[in-house]
């Protein structure tokens, strides 16, 4: 029985050994696997959104202003308008005779008030427009290069790889393989 006990135990203790010998090898495989597997890029977009409610404030403040403004000039066209109106009731009065050519010229004044009014107006709501689209044009070229520096200092081969990980072309030189990927990213 010994002898048996001892051939039972031989083989116990060599399959154990196997199957040992046989999860170190599953376990290395597994991690020299896990190593070739490229790891995902981490996006923090509280930078974009920071700067897209940048823009949205720029907007709001000069739309106030623009807005500001067009009452002041509105207060101003009335208090002329007022102002003209009761200079020319008081010619009335003085020059009879006179009057209707008092009127004509105090609304000709008027009316000439009311045009530079509303061309420092339109003046002004073009100042804005022109304003917005600056700093527009300022938050993209701040969003692309801030982009671009993720791909800066990547080789060419490294840079292909990314391309080749999204199906994108990977023909090109490195600027032009970098703004591919940040137009990929944008989208």
């Amino acid at each position: 029985m010994t002898s048996m006990t001892r051939h039972y135990n031989d083989a116990a203790s060599q399959a154990r050994s196997a199957a040992d010998k046989t999860a170190d090898v599953w376990t290395q495989g597994a991690r020299s696997m896990t190593g070739l597997i490229p790891r995902l890029p981490q996006i923090d977009l509280i930078p974009a959104v920071e700067r897209y409610f940048d823009v949205v404030q720029l907007t709001v403040n000069l739309s106030r202003s623009v807005t500001v403004k067009w009452a002041g000039a509105a207060g101003t066209l009335t208090g002329v308008l007022r102002d003209r109106a009761e200079s020319a009731a008081d010619v009335l009065r003085a020059m009879p005779a006179s009057a209707g050519h008092v009127v004509h010229e105090q609304a000709a004044k008027a009316e000439q008030a009311v045009r530079g009014q509303a061309e420092r107006a339109e003046q002004a709501e073009h100042e804005h427009a022109r304003q917005d689209r600056k700093a527009e044009r300022e938050q993209a070229r701040q969003a692309h290069d801030q982009a671009r520096q993720r791909y800066e200092g990547l080789t060419k081969a490294e840079l292909s790889d990314q391309l080749a990980e999204r199906d994108l072309p990977k023909t090109g030189n490195v600027d032009e393989l970098t703004e591919r990927l940040i137009a990929a990213d944008s989208k």
